[in-house]
């Protein structure tokens, strides 16, 4: 059981990089078709509504990746109900882990691999937003 565990965190840590990886980019190219149009009706504010979207965008790829990692709880029988496997998915995801709901033994260190992947891609997207707030900044004192 021990090694079924690695290979699916590895392959659920891969998934959900992968999303995470499209979602950016394709956030990044809307906000790029999108800026002009918000300078141009927005003038001195045109930023928030960028920034607004940029976090929001990325908050919704991590909302995708903690709906499948919730999935996959259930389709193993880890976890009984929806709510609760959402949840644990989410607690684990942000690396809070309450610890209130936890996995038996044959699943636990899998939840080890979801809160490692969550740290990751939520320090993934806080490099993204920064780096979209300095374009930002320095597009309009350019």
């Amino acid at each position: 059981m021990f090694a079924l565990q690695l290979v699916i965190g590895a392959f659920m840590i891969g998934l959900t990089v992968l999303i995470h990886a499209v979602s950016l980019d394709r956030l990044k190219r809307v906000l790029d078709r999108l800026e002009n149009f918000f300078r141009l009706r927005m003038r001195h504010s045109w930023k928030v509504p960028m920034l607004v979207i940029a976090v929001l965008g990325a908050f919704c790829s991590h909302i995708v990746q903690i709906w499948l990692w919730a999935f996959f709880y259930l389709s193993v029988d880890a976890l009984n109900t929806i709510e609760e496997a959402l949840y644990f998915s989410t607690a684990t995801f942000t690396t809070v882990g309450y610890g209130d709901v936890v996995l038996s033994q044959e699943w636990r260190l899998v939840s080890s691999f979801q809160a490692a992947n969550g740290f990751m891609l939520f320090g993934w997207s806080t490099a993204f937003i920064f780096e979209i707030m300095s374009q930002l900044y320095q597009a309009d004192s350019g």
